[in-house]
């Protein structure tokens, strides 16, 4: 074998081991005595399973020297055979110096961020989500057939099934363990989020609602607007006896300016359209009958604005849900307040894209149904579980792919007598809004 190879191999090993030694017996923080050895090398099996197979490929790669032969460089004076050979060791020796030294062993905070590629969070936050779910993922076995594992071993397998939408077989391979296994530990942890923390993502009473709402008007300018409804659909790909079948879950979620889910209805089919998922919800019947946006009106105008949500025209206008006017006139409190509709309609967009950077929504879901609606609702509320850690892993940055997503078709409310009350009703409020927004903006404009 080749010295220059084997010596790379031979470096490759070593940083292998020492990386190990690195975890087993990480160095004490003498800042925080509190600190021990436990918490870094509790994950080591986890980072290992996952880390190495791409850390130390990369690391291997830049071991082996280039196998093309240095050309020698003409001098004006030739160089005798003795010299000649001379000069080759030297270059060989400067190959295998280049070799070694561009071995470095990563910190150890490289290895931190791969838990941002493998599981949409930090470190820190891995830690704090493990001892929250520790008793709750070690309980409910299968009946004869215990899972060994550590809570961090179940919550790794995951989420890492969550994060990055990889399959079964890929994760049981990473894991070392059986697909069942990895089905399980991903079936609990959505089962255990869904179940006894979906109260992370709860609608806030009325006075929670104020600090919201002055955030909406720090923005805008519109005064009690408590929120963006949206409204996605998610692919679900269920295997048949011959062939995939293919069908759509719609996601509703509200949201704050913070990008915080305040509310998600989802488990309708994909071929239900927004507006009838919205009058079928939860949501709406709750505010109908008072149960939510019951706190105080403003007084616009001698107009009585009630707490609402903002939403895009395939919605109904409602005096709770503000829409924006179909064809304004440009340059007109219509188009003011269109404007201002969509400036605020971004972090409801941006929430959307962050729930499709979880790579098991970012395509077809390949689960059951109630399985499907189950990693919809895992995601929301890890993804409000990291904004309050003001962990911003899983947090999409940009939100171009949703430019297209307002381009829906108009709502068109029927001819009742009790739906054109309504519409009257919140038609004076939208307009008292947009007459307000207009004010704002000829007073932030600059005289000449």
């Amino acid at each position: 074998m080749d010295s220059r190879l084997l010596a790379s191999l031979l470096s490759s090993l070593v940083s292998q081991i020492l990386l190990v030694l690195l975890f087993l017996f990480p160095t004490t923080n003498t800042n925080n005595p509190s600190s021990s050895s436990s918490s870094s090398s509790s994950h080591f099996p986890l980072l290992f399973n996952l880390l190495t197979s791409t850390q130390f490929a990369a690391t291997s790669i830049s071991l082996h020297p280039n196998s093309k032969k240095r050309k020698r460089s003409s001098s004006s004076s030739p160089l005798s055979s003795s010299q000649a050979d001379d000069k080759e060791i030297e270059e060989e020796d400067n190959d295998s110096d280049s070799s070694f030294s561009s071995l470095q062993i990563p910190p150890p905070e490289s290895y931190m961020d791969q838990y941002k590629v493998c599981f949409k969070m930090s470190c820190s936050t891995f830690e704090w989500l493990t001892s929250l779910l520790e008793p709750l993922l070690e309980c409910r076995d299968p009946i004869n057939l215990p899972i060994n594992l550590s809570a961090e071993i179940r919550l790794g397998i995951g989420l890492f099934r969550l994060a990055t939408g990889s399959g079964y077989e890929d994760i049981a391979r990473r894991f070392n363990v059986s697909e069942f296994t990895c089905r399980f530990c991903t079936k609990q942890l959505c089962r255990v989020l869904c179940t006894n923390f979906r109260f992370w993502v709860g609608f806030p009473n009325s006075n929670e609602l104020e600090p919201v709402s002055s955030s909406f008007e720090d923005v805008s300018g519109f005064p009690n607007c408590c929120g963006v409804l949206d409204c996605t659909r998610f692919k679900i790909s269920t295997k048949g006896r011959e062939h995939f079948r293919e069908e759509s879950v719609v996601a509703q979620i509200v949201v704050d300016n913070s990008s915080k889910i305040l509310s998600i209805v989802a488990g309708f089919r994909g071929d239900k359209g927004d507006s009838r998922v919205l009058k079928c919800s939860s949501l709406y019947n709750d505010v109908e009958e008072g149960r939510l946006l019951n706190g105080s009106s403003v007084d616009i105008e001698g107009v009585s604005v009630p707490q609402y949500l903002i939403s895009d025209g395939g919605y109904p206008l409602l005096p709770w849900l503000m829409v924006p006017f179909a064809n304004p006139v440009s340059a007109s409190c219509e188009g003011d307040f269109n404007a201002a509709i969509q400036k605020m309609r971004l972090p409801a967009l941006r929430t959307l894209a962050s729930l499709r950077n979880w790579g098991i929504l970012n395509k077809p879901i390949e689960e059951e149904y109630k399985t499907a609606v189950a990693c919809i609702g895992a995601c929301s509320i890890l993804h409000n579980a990291l904004l309050t850690r003001d962990d911003f892993s899983a947090l999409a940055e940009e939100i171009e792919d949703y430019s297209m997503h307002g381009q829906c078709c108009q709502y068109y409310p029927d001819n009742s007598l009790e739906e054109n009350t309504v519409v009257n009703k919140a038609s004076d409020i939208r307009n008292v809004l947009a007459t307000k927004v207009s004010e704002a903006r000829d007073l932030n404009q600059p005289t000449c």
